[in-house]
């Protein structure tokens, strides 16, 4: 079959590509129902990576957060119909030690390789996970930034130490808040304070002890972990607060991504035996976990609603481009597209 794919050529350009796909190999076929546009899409979009780096990885299809219904399965695992969240990270080899997401053979969906903007996509039967139809598709679009977040708990809870009576967790944005969520669901009796500088951002943590602005931080406040949501010029701030705040043999945990390098209080990491543990992306293992949380836990789904900003119906090209230059001027939560290409 000859399956269309909406490919980014340059900075604020798409054109569509066609490929002829076997159906008869071994994949499950997913039409895409909704995706959601995350900042490394608009790195690409906007030209903002490194150029050498732009012409290595473009033309490439965008978006790499998404569900979609089986079409076609070539094993007949799945019914026609079913709804799936698909899973970016595609390994092509298997390790003892280290995680599939952190082997450099991994390929990655809107990363080098094409995303979901795609008519069908033709994904291994282990890269989708799937999810009662009677849920809100459109906010379960963004499950990818959900099992990120899940990722980084679950590495802190493997390396961290025992003592969990307080969490704080740095940015008030999308990641900061789903963060926020998980650890209150998996940490009902923790103290949980959110660390931000936006009213209106911070006023959307009501389920959290406190939220505290980082210019106004109380001098006897101490936490026992903490999460880095802030990513580039911020998390250097961010971080030494941490350092500041943290008791000694604390974990720091860090998800925001910055594209330069930043200078951190070592001293300070050394005399209180501090742990810093990096996370990135996620694996299967994580969407099948969120796909559980899911269904024991209805108000996780609520609470992830009021990240749900503008859905845009994308029929042409020209509807892409206005969803991406909408996001862009979006301060808060996630911009869905429902595709209909």
């Amino acid at each position: 079959m000859i399956n269309q794919i909406y490919q980014l050529v340059a900075p604020r350009q798409f054109e569509i590509t066609y490929r002829n796909e076997n159906i008869k190999k071994n994949k499950v076929i997913v039409r895409p129902l909704y995706l959601s546009i995350c900042a490394a899409d608009q790195r690409y979009y906007t030209g903002k990576r490194d150029e050498q780096v732009l012409e290595k990885k473009l033309p490439m299809a965008l978006t790499h957060e998404g569900v979609g219904e089986v079409v076609y399965d070539s094993q007949g695992k799945y019914d026609i119909g079913t709804k799936v969240i698909m899973v970016p990270n595609t390994p092509i080899e298997k390790d003892e030690v280290i995680k599939e997401n952190y082997l450099p053979s991994s390929k990655f969906r809107s990363s080098g390789y094409d995303g979901f903007m795609q008519d069908y996509v033709f994904m291994n039967h282990d890269r989708i996970v799937e999810i009662p139809a009677n849920l809100d598709l459109s906010i379960l679009s963004y499950s990818e930034l959900v099992s990120v977040s899940w990722h980084a708990i679950q590495r802190f809870k493997q390396k961290s130490i025992s003592k969990t009576d307080s969490f704080g967790v740095w940015g008030d944005g999308n990641l900061g808040y789903i963060t926020a969520i998980l650890l209150r669901n998996l940490y009902p009796e923790s103290k949980i304070y959110v660390f931000g500088k936006t009213d209106y951002k911070l006023s959307h943590f009501s389920f959290v002890n406190d939220v505290i602005y980082i210019n106004r931080i109380p001098e006897d406040l101490k936490i026992d972990h903490a999460f880095e949501c802030v990513g580039g010029k911020g998390s250097q701030s961010a971080i030494n607060q941490m350092i500041n705040l943290i008791s000694p043999e604390g974990s720091i945990a860090l998800l925001g991504v910055s594209e330069y390098p930043v200078e951190i209080n070592t001293r300070l990491i050394l005399e209180k035996g501090l742990t810093m543990i990096g996370s990135s992306r996620s694996s299967a293992k994580d969407f099948q976990d969120i796909a559980n949380l899911y269904k024991e836990n209805p108000d996780i789904i609520e609470k992830l609603s009021l990240l749900k900003g503008e859905e845009i119906e994308v029929r042409t090209l020209n509807d892409a481009i206005k969803a991406f230059e909408l996001d862009l001027s979006t301060s808060w939560g996630k911009t869905v597209i429902k595709w209909t290409m």
